[in-house]
């Protein structure tokens, strides 16, 4: 599963059980968080949670980060059992956008900024599950 954390709202992707593709789950308003994730990993297994770490162009630790740290934190108290670990989200959300230019999403649709949350939060956990492929 990954997470890109919004002040508004969180984006979230899971893969399929042989972890090979992404998909897009749905957006939850950032308030809501908590307990949409209790409800989920309830019902779900889920054996890690890839958090998006938001970084300046520089690699430096963006504005949100404070809450995003807060926000993994919480996680990793709440859910002990679940690997948590953060992976860089530069350029998720301009490469969310031209993926949903270039699958024919026309202005409204792609004005939809919870639809761009969820299609981050994809980019994200593929990226992820791209890079820990390379590490084993």
């Amino acid at each position: 599963m990954a997470i890109d954390y919004g002040l508004k709202r969180c984006g979230i992707a899971v893969t399929d059980p042989m972890q090979i593709i992404a998909t897009g789950l749905d957006t939850v308003a950032t308030k809501d968080i908590a307990a949409w994730m209790e409800k989920y990993m309830a019902g779900e297994i889920v054996e890690t949670i890839v958090v998006g770490e938001p970084k300046q162009m520089d690699g430096t630790p963006s504005q949100i980060a404070k809450e995003v740290n807060a926000f993994a934190t919480q996680l990793h108290k709440k859910f002990p059992n679940v690997n948590i670990v953060r992976h860089d989200e530069r350029f998720t959300s301009k490469m969310a956008f031209q993926t949903m230019i270039d699958g024919g999403l026309g202005k409204k649709q792609r004005r939809d900024k919870a639809l761009i949350d969820k299609v981050s939060a994809t980019i994200i956990l593929q990226s992820y599950m791209e890079f820990a492929k390379g590490r084993l």
